[in-house]
């Protein structure tokens, strides 16, 4: 079962994305996903097996600009994670296909995401589920003293 996240699954849903984000605490991932809830641009899906909490996915809308892409709004898909044990059995797959049909009722003709450029396992997911690869970058910071 897929449905969206309420404000009684804030917790649960931060212990379970800090497994993916672990350079989040839970209390700023419940804080992300407190404010997420309220906004109508932005969508929390959970996957349950037999009332278990088995993985979620966090999309938006983008009226920025989003690499590859031309239209507005943009469906991007910020976050998807499915616990080890359950993982391939297509349950991520049902995630995205409720993401972008959320996008899509929400006026966008063009859903995008990105990920690290060493997460080869998360590259791999990406292409197997028709996303085309648009661009590649490295992001620089420097201190100014």
């Amino acid at each position: 079962m897929i449905r969206i996240a309420e404000n009684k699954d804030i917790e649960a849903l931060a212990n379970l994305a800090v497994l993916m984000w672990k350079e989040s605490s839970i209390s700023e991932l419940i804080a992300e996903f407190s404010d997420d809830i309220s906004k109508s641009e932005s969508c929390l899906l959970l996957k349950f097996e037999n009332d278990t909490l088995i993985g979620f996915a966090q999309c938006k809308l983008r009226n920025d600009y989003v690499e590859g892409t031309k239209t507005n709004p943009v469906g991007y898909l910020e976050g998807i994670f499915i616990k080890e044990g359950y993982r391939n059995n297509g349950y991520a797959k049902e995630l995205l296909n409720e993401c972008e049909a959320w996008a899509k009722n929400n006026g966008c003709k063009e859903f995008a995401s990105d990920c690290e450029i060493d997460n080869i396992t998360s590259f791999q997911f990406h292409k197997s589920m028709g996303f085309t690869e648009t661009n590649r970058i490295i992001c620089f910071t420097k201190k100014l003293l």
